[in-house]
């Protein structure tokens, strides 16, 4: 009997009969208490059905966009390609920013060299 004593002073041990004691009162009784459950898991899975349309919806809208969204970047890429190799093949200024603005940007990567006398006497 004691351990019956302790188990009741405990909090958990009376918020758990509180519990209890709320969900049976909540419990549907009569027709009204039935039909209002009945209409709120109605409301509940229509919400879900509604989630999910406008998911798939919005995942086919994504699909749809990506041969657009591909096409986009391909050209964007190839403009892109077309001005690394201005940059490069065209002529060289020191001004130029857009040309020594990428990281790890070297004049010798770019054909920009100088050849000593001395290599092309040895035949170097």
């Amino acid at each position: 009997m004691p351990q019956m004593n302790r188990d009741q002073r405990n909090a958990a041990w009376q918020a758990a009969n509180q519990w209890r004691a709320r969900a049976a009162q909540t419990q549907p009784t009569g027709l009204a208490g039935s039909l209002k459950l009945l209409f709120t898991w109605l409301a509940f899975g229509a919400l879900m059905i509604v989630g999910v349309v406008l998911g798939l919806f919005f995942l086919l809208i994504g699909w749809a966009m990506m041969p657009f969204m591909r096409h986009k970047m391909k050209k964007r890429m190839e403009q892109m390609r077309a001005q690394q190799a201005q940059d490069i093949g065209g002529g060289y200024s020191r001004g130029n920013t857009s040309a020594n603005s990428y990281p790890g940007h070297q004049d010798a990567l770019e054909g920009h060299y100088k050849v000593k006398d001395s290599e092309v006497k040895n035949g170097r």
